[in-house]
């Protein structure tokens, strides 16, 4: 099977796009093999950085919710349905489970997937919100099933530890006035060492 020309041609244009998106944001972080897996999920699903399909976190790609969105409405999905696993659930300790079952057509049986969320593996930022996440977490999986996609969903990851700063970072603004330059409206000092998010 050939690709159309103009296809060959947009795609090779987002590849490019995201090769230099990746390489302004991330620089010399970027191996060759981040490169070839930016190149591959790039070509394969359209995945946009721009866009915010995908985000690299701690050398490792992952693609968001939005990236699974816009392929399933790329790829035209019939449908998800989501539900509480209620025995699983317990509202007063924030744990949620939910199962959601993708349909690639009006024929399909379904790809379901589970998500699962409690205080103890979400970030401090989503705190409050653990029904939701484990929703997202849920129809992640699913949709991942469905297109056959290897890499893990940034909502499905709790929280990173704080890594140590490298010589090169150390050389830099200090990450409090790099994020204020970036996100004046967003970002609040709380004290001298720590950004507070609004």
């Amino acid at each position: 099977m050939t690709i159309p020309t103009a296809a060959r041609s947009e795609c090779e244009l987002l590849i490019a796009r995201n090769r230099s998106l990746a390489k302004k944001l991330w620089g010399d972080l970027i191996d060759p093999i981040q490169s070839r897996s930016l190149r591959e999920l790039s070509q394969r699903f359209s995945f946009s950085l721009a866009l915010g399909d995908m985000r690299l976190l701690q050398g490792t790609w992952y693609v968001t919710h939005r990236g699974l969105s816009r392929l399933s409405r790329r790829s035209r999905c019939a449908g998800i349905d989501v539900e509480a696993v209620t025995q699983f659930c317990n509202a007063q300790a924030a744990r949620w489970t939910f199962k959601a079952t993708v349909f690639k057509s009006r024929t399909c049986k379904g790809f379901v997937g589970y998500g699962d969320a409690d205080p103890t593996n979400v970030s401090p930022l989503v705190r409050g919100a653990e029904m939701r996440v484990a929703e997202t977490r849920a129809v992640n999986r699913a949709l991942r099933k469905v297109y056959g996609i290897g890499i893990c969903s940034v909502e499905e990851i709790g929280s990173f530890p704080e890594p140590a700063p490298s010589s090169r970072e150390s050389k830099k603004l200090p990450p409090q006035a790099v994020n204020r330059q970036l996100f004046p409206n967003l970002v609040r000092v709380r004290s001298a060492d720590k950004p507070e998010i609004k």
